[in-house]
C-alpha cells in the first residue's frame, strides 16, 4: 500500500473530531496511522453506533426467546461492527476525497490530504471486507441473506448528499441494520419487534447525525453539500426532538411485542431521558464542541437501551 505525505498532515496529525492523543495515534507505527484514521479507529463512536442495534437487538431477541444473552453473537457482531464501520468509512472518504478537501473539518483526512493513494484505500477496503464476510458466515442462513444486502445501502450513501436533504435517513437505513441481524441471528426468522427496533434505530440516527451535520453547515452551504441540519434550519431542536420522541416510541412498542418486562422498559425510559437531554440542548447556532459532544453522547444513549434489554434477557439465566 503507498502512502504519500503532504506539508503538515503528517501521519501523527489528529483529525478534529478525532479523541484527543489517542492510544493507537501514540502507539501505531507511522505507515498504519493513516490507515487507522481512514478506519475511524481513533473514533470509536462511530462503531459504536453501528454495534448498539446488533446488541439491542440480539438482547431483545433473548427476551422474547427466554433465554439468557447469547454472548458468542454479542462477541461476533462487535467485531463485524469495528471493521465493517472501518470499511464503510474508508468507502466514503475515498468518494467525498475531493470534497473533503475543500471542508475545514476534513481536510486531512488520509485521501483528502494525499497521504493514502486511492488505490490503496481500495485495498483497505476490500481486507476490511473480508473479515467482515467470515463474521457474517458465522451466522445463520437467513442472517447471511440479509447481511449481504446491507452494503448495497453503504454505496448510496457517500452520493445522497448530492441530491437529497435526507443523506441521514440512509445513513439510518444503513447503521441500523444490525437491528435486523441481531434478531434474526437469535430466531431464524424476522419479526414485528426487530422492524419496531430497526425503525427506532433509523430514527435515532437520523437525530444523532443531524446533531453532528451542525459542525459543517457553513462549509456545507459553501461546498453544495445537502443535509437534514440545513432542511430543518431554525426548526433543528423542534425536529431532533420529534424524530427522538418518535425513536423512543418505537422502541418501547419493539419491547412490549417481544414480551419484555419491567427492567426492558427501564432501559427504553432511560434512554428516552437521555435524548430529551440531547434536545434540550440542540440549536442551529450549537458549538461546533457541542455538537460533537452531543452526537458522541450516543453511545450512552444506546448502551441504557441495550442495558435494560440485556438484563432482562439475564434475568433468565437466575
Amino acid at each position: 500500500m503507498t502512502i504519500r505525505r503532504s506539508g503538515d498532515a503528517s501521519g501523527a496529525t489528529a483529525l478534529p473530531d478525532a479523541i484527543a492523543d489517542h492510544a493507537l495515534l501514540r502507539r501505531a507505527p507511522p505507515a498504519l496511522l493513516p490507515f487507522l484514521q481512514l478506519a475511524r479507529l481513533d473514533r470509536p463512536i462511530g462503531w459504536w453506533l453501528l454495534l448498539l442495534p446488533c446488541w439491542e437487538s440480539s438482547a431483545l431477541a433473548s427476551v422474547a426467546l427466554r433465554e439468557g444473552p447469547n454472548f458468542w453473537h454479542l462477541a461476533l457482531f462487535f467485531i463485524g461492527a469495528v471493521v465493517m464501520r472501518g470499511a464503510g468509512s474508508t468507502y466514503n472518504d475515498y468518494v467525498d476525497r475531493k470534497i473533503d478537501a475543500k471542508v475545514e473539518r476534513t481536510r486531512l483526512r488520509p485521501l483528502a490530504s494525499g497521504r493514502v493513494t486511492p488505490r490503496a484505500a481500495l485495498a483497505f477496503i476490500v481486507a476490511q471486507c473480508l473479515i467482515g464476510l467470515a463474521v457474517l458466515l458465522s451466522f445463520n442462513g437467513l442472517t447471511i441473506a440479509l447481511g449481504l444486502i446491507s452494503p448495497l445501502i453503504v454505496l448510496i450513501y457517500p452520493f445522497a448528499k448530492r441530491f437529497t436533504s435526507w443523506p441521514q435517513a440512509i445513513l439510518g437505513s444503513a447503521f441500523a441494520y444490525g437491528a435486523l441481524l441481531g434478531w434474526t441471528a437469535q430466531t431464524g426468522a424476522l419479526g414485528a419487534p426487530a422492524l419496531f427496533l430497526y425503525a427506532a434505530a433509523i430514527l435515532w440516527t437520523i437525530g444523532f447525525d443531524t446533531i453532528y451535520a451542525l459542525q459543517d453547515l457553513r462549509d456545507d452551504a459553501i461546498v453544495g453539500v445537502r443535509s437534514t441540519a440545513r432542511l430543518f434550519g431554525p426548526r433543528v431542536q423542534l425536529a431532533v426532538g420529534a424524530l427522538y420522541a418518535l425513536s423512543a416510541a418505537s422502541a418501547a412498542l419493539a419491547a412490549f411485542l417481544a414480551g419484555g418486562g419491567w427492567l426492558s422498559y427501564l432501559g427504553v425510559a432511560a434512554y428516552a431521558a437521555h435524548l430529551v437531554w440531547q434536545t434540550a440542548q440542540t440549536k442551529e447556532d450549537a458549538a461546533p464542541a457541542t455538537a460533537l459532544r452531543l452526537f458522541r453522547s450516543n453511545r450512552d444513549a444506546g448502551l441504557l437501551l441495550f442495558a435494560g434489554f440485556f438484563a432482562q434477557s439475564a434475568m433468565f439465566l437466575l
